[in-house]
């Protein structure tokens, strides 16, 4: 277990794709997933569900199903954004950096030291909520492996082969695939993550008004990733 704090784990988790492509002892899976059952759901009804896929068996053939439908999908997004995938590409650079760890991400998928595939039990029709019952579950995975000295990725690109997936793990209809959560001990490390100023994102009393007390720590590290805002 390495020396984290509560929040220093929550100020510097972030998304890990590069990993030390060993076995993630069953110790510290029962750690991290336990702490994922710890977390709050609507009425305590603690609808997530976890399915481990190991390397053999079942788990063998959907890892399989999910590399091949990671790699095309990335290479789907790379053709749509106009990003070209090249060694040459500046290891010092952050596009560079990124470029580089998710095709290490993809390529290696099979060889991912855990993986889990967080899924939501419903209990009713679809509600715009039902989010919440969930993906604090999957935070606590990501804190809890951050804890142990792991990392980890959310994705959704299981929703190409999940019809496969159901078949295949025997997944009931009325059980959604929420994420696929990839783990394993870091090749880099983490934090401190890059966001955008503290008052872009907290507003007092009045939409975009931001309040006085909305200042960022010194040293803080700023990003204006993701797509551009739409303009008024």
């Amino acid at each position: 277990m390495t020396d984290v704090t509560l929040l220093e784990g929550l100020e510097t988790t972030r998304s890990i794709r590069r990993y030390v492509l060993e076995p993630l002892p069953e110790a510290d899976l029962n750690r991290i997933v336990f702490a994922a059952t710890r977390a709050p759901s609507g009425t305590n009804r603690q609808p997530f569900r976890f399915i481990s896929l190991s390397h053999e068996g079942k788990g063998a053939e959907a890892r399989k199903l999910l590399g091949e439908a990671f790699r095309s999908s990335w290479a789907q997004k790379c053709r749509d954004e106009g990003w070209e995938i090249s060694l040459d590409e500046r290891a010092d650079s952050r596009r560079g950096r990124m470029l580089q760890a998710m095709e290490q991400y993809v390529t290696n998928f099979e060889r991912t030291p855990a993986i889990l595939l967080a899924c939501f039990k419903r209990y009713r029709p679809l509600n715009h909520a039902e989010g919440a019952s969930i993906f604090p579950a999957c935070q606590n995975v990501l804190l809890a492996a951050r804890a142990l000295g792991y990392g980890g990725c959310f994705s959704g690109w299981h929703f190409q082969v999940e019809d496969e997936l159901r078949e295949l793990l025997g997944i009931p209809e009325d059980v959604e695939l929420s994420l696929t959560i990839t783990l394993g001990r870091p090749q880099g490390s983490h934090g401190p993550v890059r966001r955008r100023p503290l008052a872009e994102l907290v507003y007092e009393d009045a939409w975009e008004s931001s309040p006085s007390w909305a200042v960022d720590p010194p040293g803080t590290r700023f990003t204006r990733g993701g797509p551009p805002e739409k303009q008024a």
